[in-house]
């Protein structure tokens, strides 16, 4: 064959037949896309809603922001001793607190009370035949302490409605069992209404007859010491007697129910 003859396979470069790409002369792959960015998060709460809204929600929560706080200072005021502002205000506090938000402790409270007292009744029954009966002394806060213990929610009238008329009637009547001011026969008229409705309610005697009459009396234990004291108190109840109280023609025939 002739020197000057072509190579059937083609010109040669310097690293292989002509147009013959080298490893390292392969085109890149296409770089992928940039990731979007991500979608932001959707509003919740107050953010979600139109300004319209959000002025009114701000609003609503101003509102209930300043009734926490007058609540909170009324309550404040009506634990605190006494001051200028309740001196003046006293009447306002009063209306506010009494009776869904009273509280029964005072901020700076005196010596805890050292007694037990209880209200104690009895009546004296028409009964059917004509005849007149005198029945026992019922212990009727002995009664609210029965239903209270144990009871993880005792009542408000069951606590607080029988100690209350009890300290409301000591407070308007003197030593001789006599009303002091106005407001002693309100006191009096008020307590008889309850221990009535309480003894057509509970005493078997009232309820198979008319209470022509009902005599009250408080009965005043003191409180023991502790053993590790040296305190010695009687352990004798006292007792307090109130007159016999007629009832008027409603509280006899059971109107006080």
């Amino acid at each position: 064959m002739d020197a000057y003859d072509e190579d059937p396979r083609g010109p040669q470069g310097p690293d292989g037949p002509a147009g013959a790409r080298l490893p390292e002369e392969t085109a890149a792959p296409p770089e992928p896309p940039a990731p979007e960015p991500p979608a932001p998060a959707p509003r919740t709460g107050v953010a979600a809603l139109s300004p319209r809204y959000q002025v009114g929600a701000a609003l609503a929560l101003a509102v209930v922001a300043v009734a926490a706080c007058v609540h909170l200072l009324m309550v404040f005021l009506s634990l605190a001793p006494a001051n200028t502002v309740t001196k003046q205000h006293g009447k306002a506090i009063e209306e506010w607190v009494y009776p869904e938000f009273e509280q029964n402790w005072k901020l700076f409270a005196p010596n805890p009370l050292q007694q037990n007292i209880a209200v104690q009744v009895r009546a004296e029954v028409r009964t059917r035949d004509g005849a007149l009966r005198t029945t026992g002394w019922t212990d009727l806060s002995a009664q609210d302490g029965a239903a209270i213990d144990g009871n993880p929610v005792p009542s408000h009238t069951q606590q607080n409605e029988l100690r209350r008329a009890w300290d409301f009637f000591a407070a308007t009547h003197g030593t001789d069992n006599r009303p002091v001011g106005l407001r002693g026969s309100l006191s009096e008229q008020y307590l008889r209404r309850i221990v009535v409705m309480r003894l057509y309610r509970d005493d078997p005697t009232s309820r198979e007859g008319v209470i022509q009459r009902v005599q009250v009396r408080s009965s005043t234990t003191n409180v023991q010491p502790p053993s590790w004291s040296r305190e010695q108190v009687s352990d004798k109840p006292a007792y307090r007697l109130m007159p016999w109280w007629s009832l008027t023609s409603d509280e006899a025939a059971g109107g006080v129910r």
